[in-house]
């Protein structure tokens, strides 16, 4: 998902607990939440109003594989819930820490297409106080452009803007006026790097041509 980007230092383990002597003395304006649960990753984002942007305090993503089996099974394996809930449990620690006015927590396409994703979902909830709500693919787009616009040239007329995540590809057509853009199109395909790998399994790469372990062509 798009939601997330910006700058941010990524934690690939425990949560971090130590305040550096500069970070005690400043002082910041109200803190906002942003949870990311994608079918591959789980990030979250603390930022305060700065300027016309904001200034990121906290930031967390974890690779969390939830989507993993889903394009076999058509369910979220065990597993892979594990994982994910043990991501979201320190992000709820990290913001038990920081007072924060308000929280977004989305879940994609692993939650949109997975038949227990609504249980696993109020299991989250149960475990860690997040409610996450699962987006449509056209709101996906529609944050996916929003966080793209000013990569977007000035001087252009249309634009065409993809947006690979973990379970699926989102294009967005779009129209730029004077460098403002409007969605006048979408689609969803349900390709992503998680889905992908799991429908070609361990395959080797070559020029030209793309065989597996075993010799077979994928």
């Amino acid at each position: 998902m798009i939601l997330l980007q910006a700058p941010a230092e990524l934690d690939n383990g425990e949560p971090c607990t130590e305040v550096r002597p500069d970070q005690a003395r400043r002082v910041f304006g109200p803190a906002f939440a942003a949870l990311d649960l994608g079918t591959n990753n789980c990030r979250m984002l603390v930022g305060t109003p700065s300027g016309n942007g904001f200034r990121v305090l906290d930031s967390f993503s974890r690779i969390v594989r939830l989507g993993e089996g889903l394009h076999a099974t058509g369910m979220l394996n065990q597993g892979a819930m594990d994982r994910t809930i043990c991501a979201l449990q320190i992000c709820a620690a990290r913001l038990g820490r920081r007072p924060v006015r308000g929280i977004r927590a989305i879940a994609t396409e692993a939650c949109r297409r997975a038949t227990n994703g609504p249980a696993f979902l109020c299991r989250v909830k149960q475990e860690t106080g997040f409610d996450f709500g699962v987006i449509s693919s056209r709101e996906e787009a529609e944050l996916a452009l929003e966080s793209c616009t000013p990569l977007l040239p000035c001087d252009g007329r249309r634009a065409l803007l993809f947006d690979i995540g973990g379970g699926s590809t989102e294009l967005a057509w779009v129209r730029l006026t004077n460098g403002d853009p409007h969605l006048i199109g979408y689609e969803s395909l349900p390709v992503g790097v998680v889905t992908f790998g799991g429908t070609l399994g361990r395959c080797r790469f070559h020029a030209g041509r793309v065989r597996s372990d075993g010799g077979r062509r994928c």
